[in-house]
Formats: C-alpha cells, structure tokens, sequence
C-alpha cells in the first residue's frame, strides 16, 4: 500500500497518519502532503514522507501519485468561514485541487480508493428534521457550494470507472485540541476547550440551536473504515454521511459543568454572530445514519462520553 494524505499536518491528518500505521502494518509508504512540514515529533516511522506541495499546481500533483499510488485521503481545504471571506482561495483549494487530483489518479491508476472528505454544510435551504441520502444538497455558504461541486465530481469520475472514489461528510467534530480557526464551527469545541484552560471563550448563537456532531476519534475511525469498503457495497450516489449525534451548545456547556465544575462556564460569553449564526442555523441537525451504520461505520454514545474522553487525553485542558 502506497498512501497520500493532503492536509496531512492538520490536526485530524496527524490522526488520520497514526491510525493508518496502526491499522495496515504493512503499509509501504504513506506520503503527507500539505503546505508545512509535518512536525518532527509525527515522523514516527520511515514509512512515512513528509511533502511541502501546492496542490492547486498539476506539476506538483504529479509528483505525489504515480501507479504505485493506492489510496488517497483529501483533507486539504480552506474551512468555511476563511473560504466565506476569500472566495477565490476557496475555489483554488477545495474546488480547482480536488478535480486536479481526481484527474492524477485517473491518468496513473483507476484503482486508486480515493476518500474525499466533505461536509455537512453542502445542505442548507429548508431542510427536513432529519437528512437522509436523499436530502438534496443547496449550500448556503461558499464552502459548502465547493464541497457539494467536488462531491459531483467525485461520484462522475467513480460511475465512469476513472478513479475508485467516494466522499464522506464529516459532521462537526468536538473536541479539537489547540487554538480556534477560521471555521464558522470553531466555536462548537471552544466552548469546551478553552474554559478548561481557564481561557475565555464565545458562544455566538443560540444555545438551543441544534449541531450535529462527533467526536475526533470516531470520526477517524470511519474515514479509515471508508478506505476499507467494497466498490460493490457502494451503490448509487457515492457519498457517505458519517454518524453523528445532536446536541446543543447548551447541552454541552451542562455537561461541562456537571464534569468539571460550574467555574469552567463562567469563561463562557454569549455575544451574537450573525454570520456565524447564518452558516451554523444552516446545517442539518439530524441525519438518517441507517444506511451509513449497517455498512459498519461507528457512532459516539452521547457528549457526556465525548468530552470525558477529551478531558482523559488533555488532563491538563
């Protein structure tokens, strides 16, 4: 097996990285492609490459896949928000380098299972109480007008037989480690992680407001399990909605206190985004995983187990 990661040195292609040595030992070469180095301290072994690229060029895509190529994991993008304010990098990124790649695997190796990562912000519109496979996809926001293009992409390039490809939507996924970004659901793990830190931090909408989420490891868990499923069990349209569950920014923030202690939410403010507001109220807050659950794809218990699981591995916030 010879991998590609893009997006790699993020935090969920670190993950994805570690996952990946652990679950095919016998693995040859998983290449990390992203626009830094990965960190010293994730070169865990000499199976893995670390590659500076700029995936928006062909000349570059051509030197990461070649016949020897067996899967590709894209996660590069620009996140929601970020791609909102600058429309031209966002079709850059998650347009312009999604079809270069899927043209790559196309031109060296139709085999090639190509995972492409999408989200839940390709719905929007006046959704149903619960999405299913067949909710159409009306996107109110750049980002998710992107994904949704890709995701057509991605099922056209798979039905013609040019690359083994489908696409997974993550749903929000809490809790990250680290600092905040430029995605409209940064807040959604802020909430949690910073006040841990005894650091401030802002709810920007309702706290009633449904979201959709799933924490880190579940989700890598099901990106791994995408590479692993039969082209024969992927019937019709090739996308994939990941399990999630529901909860609320309230919900949450109760779950917090009744870990931690009430101090943790004193940290918390409450200062109105409407734009934040806009994309976030946007998004689906429940999703029919019947289908996606009897292929063996996996889901978080509830938020109480989410974040005990977060607390266990950051002890010190």
């Amino acid at each position: 097996m010879n991998i590609v990661i893009t997006g790699g040195a993020g935090f969920i292609g670190a993950r994805l990285l570690k996952a990946l040595l652990t679950q095919f030992p016998s693995v040859n070469k998983i290449q990390v492609v992203d626009r830094v180095a990965l960190p010293q301290e994730d070169l865990t072994s000499n199976k893995v490459q670390s590659t500076v690229a700029d995936i928006t060029q062909p000349d570059e895509i051509a030197n990461i896949i070649d016949a020897e190529t067996t899967h590709v994991f894209h996660l590069a993008a620009i996140v929601s928000s970020h791609a909102e304010e600058d429309f031209d990098l966002g079709m850059e990124v998650n347009l312009k380098a999604t079809q270069l790649l899927l043209e790559r695997c196309r031109q060296v190796n139709p085999q090639i299972r190509f995972i492409f990562s999408s989200s839940i912000a390709v719905f929007g519109g006046e959704l149903p109480n619960e999405v299913d496979s067949m909710t159409a996809m009306q996107p109110s926001s750049s980002y998710g007008t992107q994904k949704a293009i890709c995701e057509l992409l991605v099922n056209d390039y798979a039905r013609k037989g040019f690359v083994d490809a489908l696409s997974v939507r993550l749903p929000t996924i809490c809790v990250r480690p680290g600092s905040p970004n430029k995605a409209a659901s940064s807040f959604v793990s802020g909430i949690i992680r910073e006040p841990l830190k005894n650091l401030p931090s802002n709810c920007p909408l309702n706290t009633s407001l449904p979201l959709w989420v799933s924490s880190p490891q579940t989700v890598i868990e099901n990106i791994v399990h995408a590479s692993k499923i039969s082209s024969d069990a992927l019937e019709g349209f090739r996308t994939l909605n990941l399990p999630g569950l529901q909860t609320t920014p309230g919900e949450m923030i109760e779950s917090l206190a009744k870990l931690m202690g009430n101090s943790c939410t004193e940290y918390i403010s409450y200062d109105k985004d409407p734009t934040i507001e806009r994309i976030v109220s946007s998004w689906p807050q429940a999703i029919n995983n019947e289908k996606e659950l009897s292929l063996g794809f996996s889901k978080d218990k509830d938020f109480d187990a989410i974040l005990k699981l977060y607390v266990e591995e950051n002890p010190t916030g």
